[in-house]
């Protein structure tokens, strides 16, 4: 794999101040204040825009009819799973190239880009193969003897979504590369470019040809392979990055590679696969709690993803900064910056959860609920801005620092016991002793399964706070 590049320094010259400094100079700050602005913000409009753009497409959906929202429902729920898989094997591609950049071997950054690309698409091509031929077996035997209706639309909705894996690989694999790169700003104009095609395409197989659920799943389809075609046209030119993939439509299966990938991939992947499962079965606890309380929380969620949006940016930016020094050899450096974003995201998820603490009874009025959901997702989501501003940050930011230079398996670790120690049981625990002692306060339960998932936080940010101030995550090697 080619080197980049002597002769394409004046193109690299926008990436100069996210450039790592050559061992001679490496005392001197590998990121300038304006590089992380323009890492971060990006991030945090991509983030926002998808939960923006999450919520349009909802809308549009729900003029398919009660059988067909409940059926995008079901698979969206599943589909998260499967997300989690290219989401991971995106980290520890992520990793590893921000890393190669950190020490200045833009070659083996390169190599580390194309086996990210050809390790996610390969687990698309098995999920294709797999899913495809089974999706009914397998529906019925996760959701059981639904209504027809509903099963109809989820087995044609699953169809379209299973063949779209494959572009959501190679979307997420770029965007990865590119945020390595501290390109974020291309990822969100690229992400702009894929939401507002699954928009139009909505807009058209919904409305206009009237092909209900499978409208909305071709719409998914073309964005996801706009987006995919896009970023693979620029990551391919080697005049304007750093990192680029070189003979695309060669294949090549890197051993030594694809194990530097995994290593942070698999223990990031079992991690998020088991925090959406844990999800899912907190879910199944409140089924009898009522539809006041389910209504209430499902808006409690919604909110909850919005307060929670610059934290997410900030724990993608620490990936590609703290992976950057760590390859660098520059481990203070590499807690510097780790705390510069942690505090940054402090700074921010409070403030935002101080403003939806405030207006949390405007804000719900806007979901058309009863009095009764209105006034208990006000006041649970008002529990929820105070835990976020406190708590979050440092349960689910912080991790990325350590993730970045490598120790994920701790991370792994904790965020498992905690899932099933605290908001799994603990959640189940309290919610049943509410339950039986106090059978129709279904409210307190609800504000029961809350506090649970806070003990859940506060659990992991002790654990990482301790793992950060330790240094051992400064020990781990993943190049």
């Amino acid at each position: 794999m080619p080197t980049a590049n002597k002769n394409t320094t004046a193109a690299h010259a926008s990436q100069a101040t996210l450039a790592p400094q050559n061992t001679a100079t490496a005392r001197e700050p590998l990121f300038s204040h304006k590089a992380l602005v323009a890492l971060i913000l990006p991030l945090v409009a991509e983030q926002f825009l998808a939960i923006t753009i999450g919520a349009c497409d909802t809308l549009m959906v729900a003029s398919i009819g009660e059988a067909g929202v409940s059926g995008v429902s079901l698979i969206d729920q599943f589909s998260q799973l499967m997300i989690q898989l290219f989401a991971a094997f995106a980290t520890g591609g992520a990793v590893v190239t921000s890393q190669y950049l950190g020490k200045n071997e833009t070659s083996n950054a390169c190599k580390a880009a194309k086996q990210l690309l050809t390790l996610s698409l390969s687990a698309a091509a098995v999920l294709v193969c797999l899913f495809v031929p089974l999706r009914l077996p397998v529906l019925r035997l996760l959701y059981g003897k639904i209504e027809p209706a509903v099963m109809q639309n989820a087995v044609t909705y699953f169809f379209w979504i299973v063949i779209s894996f494959p572009f959501l690989a190679i979307y997420n694999s770029c965007a990865a590369v590119f945020r390595a790169m501290g390109n974020s700003k291309l990822s969100l104009k690229v992400s702009i470019l894929m939401n507002l095609t699954n928009i139009g395409g909505n807009a058209v197989f919904i409305y206009g040809l009237k092909i209900g659920v499978a409208g909305a799943g071709i719409a998914t389809l073309l964005s996801r392979a706009a987006a995919a075609v896009v970023m693979l046209v620029l990551l391919t030119d080697r005049k304007k990055n750093s990192v680029y993939i070189d003979r695309l439509f060669t294949p090549e299966w890197n051993g030594a590679m694809t194990k530097r990938i995994l290593r942070i991939g698999i223990p990031s992947g079992i991690e998020g696969s088991v925090f959406q499962f844990g999800k899912l079965i907190v879910q199944t606890f409140m089924a009898s709690f009522g539809t006041v309380a389910i209504a209430a929380n499902a808006i409690c969620n919604n909110v909850g993803s919005f307060a929670n949006v610059p934290g997410n940016a900030l724990g993608l930016a620490s990936v590609t900064v703290v992976g950057r020094c760590i390859g660098a050899g520059e481990r203070k450096q590499a807690v510097h910056y780790a705390r510069v974003i942690l505090r940054e995201a402090v700074i921010s998820m409070g403030a935002l959860s101080a403003v939806i603490f405030v207006f949390s009874p405007q804000i719900v009025s806007l979901f058309n609920l009863s009095p009764e959901a209105t006034r208990l997702a006000s006041g649970v989501i008002r529990t929820c801005m105070v835990a976020n501003a406190l708590v979050w940050p440092l349960s689910f930011t912080l991790p990325n620092s350590l993730r970045a230079a490598g120790d994920a398996k701790f991370t792994m670790i904790v965020s498992n016991i905690s899932m099933w120690l605290f908001r799994v049981l603990f959640c189940y625990l309290i919610a049943s002793w509410i339950l039986r002692h106090y059978p129709e306060n279904t409210s307190l339960a609800l504000y029961g399964v809350w506090f649970a998932m806070y003990i859940d936080w506060i659990f992991r940010a002790t654990c990482f706070v301790l793992r950060f101030r330790g240094g051992r995550w400064l020990e781990k090697k993943v190049i």
